[in-house]
């Protein structure tokens, strides 16, 4: 039996049920060179004490410490990370383009990008956040370099370019030029992340939400969705504001608008939905 690359002994907390927390006292993870956990056993029987013995590296756990699988984040906004926790006393749309936008259209500054991309990824991972799904910019060289800091961590992630063209619902300083070259943009992105070819990080299409794209932009997105088999992402309903543009401008709510542009799929992920 090839001995393992680590092992921990120590006390675990998992949830094998929606329902249910189990508690693993004393137990032995035999984890191999790819970071898959092959073995556990109780940490005083034959297998604990040998995985313990002959791993490259054996850890054992203070009565303080507990293993847990590792976190995952549906909706984080990277660009946000300089002003996390701010501006939470603001109407959504007046945070929106008053603290926003302006900080997210530095990303097309690839050198502020990467900065804030080599603290934020790890500092991400070191608290437990093991997978994100990341709303990037509208920036594709920025967006290509959050998953390529991801990749270089070892997280996994779901990386995608911020569609946004419409003129009122976004900056004329900070939006794609037509709904055309929204589309174009994030298939370029989508080639560009598969390129790194990682089995942990993928892209996936990502419209801001219904205020900020135009119908030609949503229209577009949900046939590149359909077209890559790509998965999707967006707001829904996040605020009385972006749930009252919608109703008007479309006569429906967010997630009957959005399953009408073919964006409501199997594994898209609607953020807040309040």
């Amino acid at each position: 039996m090839t001995p393992p690359a680590l092992a921990v002994r120590g006390t675990a907390l998992h949830t094998p049920t929606p329902a249910g927390l189990e508690v693993l006292d004393d137990t032995v993870f035999s984890v191999d060179d790819s970071g898959v956990i092959t073995e556990m056993h109780q940490g005083e029987s034959e297998g604990g004490r040998h995985a313990m013995d002959s791993a490259a590296l054996a850890v054992r756990l203070g009565p303080g410490q507990r293993v847990l699988p590792g976190l995952i984040d549906l909706h984080l906004h990277a660009p946000q990370w300089p002003q996390l926790g701010t501006g939470l006393d603001l109407p959504l749309e007046q945070w929106l383009f008053e603290h926003t936008f302006p900080l997210e259209a530095r990303f097309a500054d690839t050198t502020f990008a990467a900065e804030v991309w080599t603290h934020m990824v790890p500092t991400l991972l070191a608290h437990g956040t093991t997978t994100a799904l990341y709303f990037g910019s509208i920036h594709e060289e920025a967006t290509l370099a959050l998953a390529k800091a991801c990749v270089q961590a070892g997280q996994r992630a779901f990386v995608g370019r911020v569609g946004m063209d419409h003129p009122d619902g976004t900056p004329e300083w900070y939006r794609d030029p037509t709904p055309e070259d929204s589309v174009a943009a994030s298939e370029r992105s989508i080639d560009a992340i598969r390129g790194l070819r990682s089995p942990l990080v993928v892209p996936i299409i990502t419209p801001r939400f219904i205020p900020a794209c135009t119908d030609a932009a949503l229209a577009g997105f949900g046939e590149l969705a359909a077209r890559t088999g790509v998965r999707v992402q967006t707001h829904c309903s996040e605020s009385d504001w972006e749930h009252g543009a919608v109703l008007e401008r479309h006569g429906r709510r967010d997630a009957e608008a959005l399953d009408a542009f073919g964006l409501l799929r199997p594994h898209t992920v609607l953020a807040h939905g309040t």
